[in-house]
């Protein structure tokens, strides 16, 4: 019988996700700053209402909720001594001294709700100097590389601290910027991350992004569910199983203002109707799938009312 350790998001059909990022919700004028005016990562941070964020997805029904740690800045969502070791900064510079997926993970455990994390193959790459502290490949300083051995372990050495910190408490790890033929990554580079999540749990599920395809394909060799980003919701899984990985599909809900063309990931707005969306997680479910909806989040931890308002009627009615 197909099992992985992936398992636990098809049992519970589909589930949340929360791009938390520093480009965001630190830019004034920004709908995901909310007209507060802060632009300091703890201020903002210290901002999330993880009681409410739990009781929402409770009430919307999700079953696993997944949040960004980071993405190419080097402000990351908590502390981590071994990134500020490598970089060079000190305690509150770029991690958030708020542990908020420590919080998140007590609070959700209340509901049932399983944490999930976003993770990056780039690290702090959009800055210079700390980029190059990390030794890292994309054009942090204007000259394009491929990842290295370096770099791998220096990124997976924050990963892993992340990783042993939580232990249980996250169930799987959605890792971006994986890209094998854009970046040259390959599966010996892609398991120096896998091992270090599996040093903090060796039951967490793991997916490694390779982009968006025309279908569902593994992005390394051992990963436990498929990354399956999509710009939206369209495609049935054939198999519960593929080539041994859990069949999943994250796509954004909403969209941008000018153009549903536009993919509107962290977007504001439905693109779908509720009985649309209903109906598409369960045929996904049918198979044995799981669909994880990226949904607006605000830097207090709200979500957009409109979306969220629709996928409560969704979880209701599955």
């Amino acid at each position: 019988m197909f099992k992985t350790s992936a398992e636990f998001m098809a049992e519970k059909k589909w589930g949340v996700f929360n791009h938390y990022l520093y480009c965001e919700i630190c830019r004034v004028g920004d709908a995901h700053n909310r007209d507060t005016g802060i632009t300091d990562w703890n201020r903002a941070v210290d901002m999330f209402d993880v009681e409410r964020a739990a009781y929402n997805l409770h009430k919307m029904n999700a079953g696993y909720y997944f949040i960004t740690l980071q993405q190419s800045t080097p402000h990351l969502l908590a502390p981590n001594e071994t990134f500020d070791k490598i970089a060079g900064t000190k305690p509150g510079e770029a991690c958030a001294v708020r542990d908020l997926p420590m919080e998140l993970s007590h609070e959700l455990e209340k509901y049932g709700i399983d944490l999930c994390l976003y993770f990056t193959g780039d690290g702090p790459s959009n800055d210079v100097e700390i980029g190059r502290r990390f030794d890292c490949f994309t054009p942090c300083d204007g000259v394009q590389r491929s990842p290295d051995e370096t770099f791998c372990e220096k990124w997976a050495a924050v990963l892993g601290e992340y990783a042993e910190r939580y232990g249980k408490r996250v169930k799987a790890w959605w890792i971006d910027g994986c890209y094998k033929e854009h970046w040259g990554y390959t599966d010996e580079l892609l398991s120096i991350y896998h091992r270090a999540v599996k040093r903090g749990n060796p039951d967490a599920a793991c997916a490694f992004n390779d982009g968006v395809k025309d279908g569902f394909w593994k992005g390394y060799r051992d990963e436990e569910f498929i990354c399956g980003e999509f710009n939206e919701f369209r495609l049935i899984p054939y198999n519960k199983s593929i080539e041994g990985a859990q069949a999943h599909i994250l796509a954004p809900l909403g969209y941008y203002t000018d153009s549903m063309e536009i993919p509107g990931w962290a977007q504001k707005g439905c693109k779908h109707t509720k009985e649309y969306m209903r109906d598409y997680i369960r045929n996904v479910s049918r198979v044995g799938g799981a669909v994880t909806v990226d949904m607006f989040v605000s830097i207090d931890g709200s979500l957009d009312p409109e979306q969220e308002t629709l996928m409560r009627w969704v979880g209701e009615n599955l």
